[in-house]
């Protein structure tokens, strides 16, 4: 479904010490990044706060004046988008995934007026949320009507106008943000707990090289690893993948499905890795004649 994108990242981060949180980082990347790899088939994406380096292209802007609250600050967001749908979002959610932004925007586009984030302890969370761009323009029109002013004025007196959905989230700690020097030790802390590591880690890696679409199985690339340092030497085991990445790649631009390309290669791989280590073995009668 088409939709535009709005990340709210101009907040004051007092419990931060005014320190610029968007550009902090957990898991080797800036929180706003996280963000936007949640989101990067959004048609149009709109980062309103102060502009900064990120992975991925955005478009920029800002409330006027700067520092007006986070209904300004969608407001000023909102002016820049054009598609029906639009996700909302803070930009210091380090564990946001894309299938909790495609189950918004699933709920939202068949919702009255969009659909927001329920967490864990039942709390709305509007700033992970997909609105249908109509009702909410017009919404943040009679506030500005009624108020004279959007500047300083609650999200809940914007959502409170709007009829949305509330759907949770399939990963738990989607709604987690980082408001305090606190949290945010803790989200370094989760994603190195041995449960998490490797998943956090070869999505960051994915992000990093630009391949976020390239498929991993895990579990066969770990197998292979372990083949070629037991059966060749230890050092075997991260020179064969990376053999066997380069190899599917090329398969790749002749035409081969990706994952189809990496299964293939890391099968040839093993079954080499596993007959140079039958060939350490004391050789059997038939091969010597003997017997």
């Amino acid at each position: 479904m088409s939709y535009d994108a709005i990340v709210l990242a101009g907040g004051a981060a007092r419990r931060l010490g005014g320190a610029d949180k968007p550009t902090l980082h957990v898991g080797g990347r800036t929180l706003l990044d996280r963000v936007l790899a949640a989101c990067p088939d959004a048609a149009e994406t709109v980062v309103v706060g102060t502009r900064r380096a990120t992975a991925r292209p955005v478009h920029w802007t800002r409330e006027d004046p700067p520092g007006g609250g986070p209904v300004a600050a969608l407001d000023a967001g909102i002016r820049r988008t054009t598609a029906p749908l639009v996700l909302v979002l803070s930009a210091d959610l380090p564990f946001l995934d894309r299938d909790t932004v495609h189950a918004l925007l699933a709920a939202a586009a068949t919702g009255p007026d969009g659909a927001l984030l329920r967490d864990a302890d039942g709390r709305d969370q509007p700033l992970v949320a997909a609105y249908r761009a109509e009702p909410l323009r017009r919404e943040i029109a009679l506030l500005a009507t009624e108020h004279g002013t959007l500047h300083g004025l609650p999200l809940r007196a914007l959502t409170k106008e709007l009829d949305l959905a509330r759907i949770g989230a399939a990963e738990p700690l989607a709604s987690f943000d980082c408001d305090t020097w606190e949290d945010l030790a803790a989200a370094r802390a989760r994603i190195r707990e041995h449960g998490n590591v490797l998943e956090h880690w070869i999505t960051a890696a994915k992000n990093e090289l630009g391949i976020d679409d390239v498929p991993v199985d895990v579990a066969t690339l770990l197998d292979l690893a372990r083949d070629a340092a037991h059966g060749v030497a230890r050092p075997a085991a991260p020179l064969t993948t990376f053999l066997v990445g380069y190899a599917a790649a090329r398969a790749e631009a002749t035409g081969a499905d990706p994952a189809l390309a990496v299964a293939e290669a890391s099968r040839k791989a093993a079954d080499l890795a596993l007959r140079w280590a039958a060939e350490a073995q004391p050789p059997h009668p038939e091969e010597t004649g003997s017997g």
